[in-house]
């Protein structure tokens, strides 16, 4: 769909007022001129996002949006938090239109500061299936990346691998790696053990990570890649899409960390692999409510949910729109099934188990 088409109202509202304003001109002059009415305010043809999404491909997806729409997208990058605190500080004067984030918690922290409002669209409503909005609407899915093991193709085969719990075992000591638990996506996972499982259980195997550890965590999901090329440790908790840019990175010793790993979607006879979301939000206080949900609309599309399957990797959440091969080529999975909002609100004792556990 061609969205600028929707400005033609405008446009033909302005032409008759013209038009009708000519036509008042060559009355008699004996007739009383009647001062034209004052046309309503337009929204202006602008949006502002404030994100904590810093990638590429959304800039590119804005370009795209204002290409077809005439629609000016200005953002603001920051970190997620610091966002929901400006646009809480800022209130009704905030300029903000839409806000962008990572994470489900994050997404629900927000709703929770009461700085989105809900979005009403028949169009994001057909684009995005109901598990990836919230109940409310007050955010929106854009996309999901799965958090999983990977693992040396050279010293692990696949059938050695089969649940997260399974990682605590005496097999792999002095073998796992992961990252902080300072990542908010390490906090989202043991989050959603404490929703699915209990909180006992999920302390039980925050230890047995600990006890199997390789190394003290260090760095980002691709240093953990890189550790396992290198032979730190066999086996990783990773999201998938840092696997794509791996293997499409430009540079050689990035592509050959990317193809000496592999991808395993752990708990596919249990409760499923733990996957997070990206999500937008409709300020509560926007300006341009009209031009937000046109992006909202234009960023749940095919068109761009196939490119940012293509250039960042991640999983589309428009059912209809084709995933890039790499994604393909790791196959179907089960997924949990659970809230979002529960990352959120589980989130503090997650922080605590890992404090307790040692997982620094």
């Amino acid at each position: 769909m061609n969205l600028s088409k929707l400005l033609k109202p405008f446009i033909v509202t302005t032409a008759l007022t013209i038009g009708l304003a000519g036509c008042g001109a060559n009355n008699s002059s004996s007739e009383e001129e009647k001062p034209a009415s004052k046309p309503e305010k337009a929204e202006s043809q602008e949006v502002n996002v404030y994100t904590a999404r810093h990638y590429e491909a959304d800039e590119e997806v804005f370009k795209k949006f204002t290409e077809e729409t005439g629609i000016k997208v200005n953002v603001v990058k920051g970190e997620a938090e610091e966002l929901i605190e400006r646009l809480k500080r800022e209130g009704e004067s905030t300029q903000a239109d839409l806000f962008i984030t990572v994470d489900g918690g994050v997404l629900a922290n927000a709703k929770k500061n009461d700085v989105l409002q809900p979005v009403n669209s028949d169009i994001i409503n057909k684009n995005v299936p109901e598990n990836l909005r919230d109940a409310d609407n007050n955010w929106i899915g854009l996309s999901t990346r799965a958090r999983v093991i990977v693992y040396s193709k050279d010293r692990v085969s696949p059938d050695e691998l089969s649940t997260y719990e399974a990682l605590t075992d005496e097999k792999w000591k002095g073998k796992v790696l992961a990252r902080s638990s300072t990542n908010l996506y390490n906090q989202s996972l043991l989050s959603s053990f404490i929703e699915l499982n209990g909180k006992e259980q999920a302390e039980q195997w925050a230890q047995g990570i600990v006890n199997n550890f390789a190394r003290q965590p260090d760095g980002g999901d691709r240093d953990q890649a890189k550790a396992i090329v290198a032979g730190t440790g066999d086996v990783a908790i990773m999201n998938t899409y840092y696997v794509g840019l791996l293997v499409n990175s430009e540079d050689p010793e990035e592509r050959k960390v990317g193809e000496s790993i592999g991808v395993f979607f752990p708990n596919q006879e249990t409760n499923g692999t733990h996957v997070n979301i990206s999500g937008i939000g409709l300020t509560k206080h926007s300006k341009n409510p009209e031009n937000a949900t046109k992006l909202i609309e234009y960023m749940t599309s095919v068109e761009a949910q196939e490119y940012l399957s293509a250039n960042n990797y991640e999983f589309p959440v428009n059912a209809d729109a084709k995933k890039t091969e790499i994604l393909e080529s790791w196959g179907d999975f089960k997924m949990q099934e659970l809230d979002f909002d529960t990352l959120g609100e589980h989130n503090q004792e997650a922080i605590e188990i890992f404090n307790k556990t040692g997982w620094k």
